[in-house]
């Protein structure tokens, strides 16, 4: 996956979270809504700030400021960063093969009847 003709980077794990709580806003934000979100312990404001400041320069957020106030908007989408990361696991863990990443998780973890029929459900209605 694409933005803007590059490929979207990998998050760090503390990116993650700060994005997991963008898409759940769905809508513009300031840095507060967001460290108001956090679960305790609250990591510092300074801290958020400066991880929302890194993910706008990363391209996954855009900002509009407003006298000394930044207001950010969400330039990737989690549809977006999803299918980029996953394909990043298909490319690098499974050779690029659904089946072999589907042979990992169909013997590494214990898949229920209902989700096997789910599977080959989606899988008939690409057909």
């Amino acid at each position: 996956m694409e933005k803007n003709n590059r490929k979207i980077q990998e998050l760090t794990k503390a990116e993650l979270e700060i994005m997991q709580l963008v898409w759940q806003i769905g809508h513009e934000f300031v840095v507060r809504d967001i460290h108001n979100m956090m679960p305790e312990p609250k990591p510092a404001y300074n801290t958020v700030s400066t991880i929302v400041r890194l993910l706008d320069t990363k391209g996954f957020l855009t900002h509009k400021t407003y006298g000394h106030s930044n207001v950010y908007f969400c330039a990737v989408s989690k549809n977006e960063y999803t299918g980029s990361f996953m394909q990043g696991v298909l490319n690098s863990f499974f050779d690029g093969s659904v089946s072999r990443l589907v042979n990992f998780f169909s013997t590494n973890k214990n898949i229920s009847v209902q989700e096997t029929d789910e599977i080959l459900r989606m899988l008939n209605d690409k057909k």
